[in-house]
């Protein structure tokens, strides 16, 4: 009982601040080697969009593949035409270490296209990702684009969780090396109550692709972030999602973020012993 009256009381204030224009949608925390759910509130079960944290997957795809072969090799450069509503951020050279750390559209598609249409549907199908829908909008042939933004390819906070659990676990069919990697490159400089985080955040929509930025609808972002969490002998993997009920200015992913590294010490308290 105790897990959850700490789950939901820590929920309810996210929920009921005047302060907070997002609601959360869901907030699943599971053990990584039992797979047991610890915590769990809201509807973690329909799918949207994973924008941005399809990093993690796009991540071990692309070592695995041999395209990216460590974390500063290779290093792109920005091209006239690539995607930069990300600012200038978005306009320097990008290595796999400054793609996750800055969220890079125009990498994650480099990624996806040197894949190709079949690499990129076999990885998604192995990794049994969401509904493992890579095929783009309708007819346009163009999923190594941005299958992952606002448009076929769906999850759930507890298909997140799913697929993390075999990224924790290292039992992904992928080479060790692409493991190392894409742990390497996801781990954050934050420690909360001395827990070691990897994770990535993501910020999408419902509606239409983002082929354009004008696609995005501000006012209902969809806020992700996913990862797991090591203290000592224990993993935990976990998922948060929230949408927003009003344009906000920084990026929802960003915000999930904080606020889940806030929550988990007094959503762990108590059922990680």
């Amino acid at each position: 009982m105790k897990r959850w009256c700490i789950a939901a009381a820590v929920l309810a204030v996210n929920l009921m601040s005047p302060t907070a224009h997002a609601r959360t949608l869901c907030t699943v925390i599971a053990d990584a080697a039992s797979g047991n759910v610890l915590v769990q509130e809201g509807d973690c079960a329909t799918r949207v969009t994973p924008a941005s944290t399809f990093k993690i997957a796009l991540s071990l795809m692309g070592f695995d593949a041999g395209i990216l072969k460590d974390e500063h090799t290779p290093t792109l450069a920005y091209h006239d035409g690539d995607v930069a509503w990300g600012g200038d951020a978005w306009r320097q050279p990008t290595d796999a270490a400054r793609w996750i750390q800055y969220s890079v559209v125009w990498f994650s598609q480099r990624v996806a296209q040197s894949l190709g249409d079949t690499r990129f549907q076999h990885y998604a199908d192995v990794f049994d990702y969401g509904n493992r829908d890579v095929s783009g909008e309708p007819g346009k042939h163009n999923g190594t684009s941005g299958a992952w933004i606002n448009s076929s390819l769906q999850i759930s906070p507890l298909e997140q969780v799913a697929f993390l659990r075999k990224v924790a676990n290292r039992t992904l069919p992928v080479s060790a090396t692409a493991l190392d990697m894409t742990w390497r490159v996801t781990e954050i400089a934050a420690h909360p109550d001395g827990w070691t985080i990897h994770g990535k955040t993501g910020t999408g929509s419902p509606g239409a692709p983002i082929t354009h930025e004008g696609h995005y609808d501000r006012e209902h972002a969809y806020g992700w972030f996913v990862g797991w969490a090591t203290k000592g002998p224990r993993t935990l993997v976990f998922a948060r999602l929230t949408q927003d009920a009003q344009v906000q200015p920084t990026p929802a992913g960003m915000r999930t973020r904080d606020t889940l590294l806030s929550d988990l010490p007094s959503l762990v308290d108590g059922v990680t012993r």
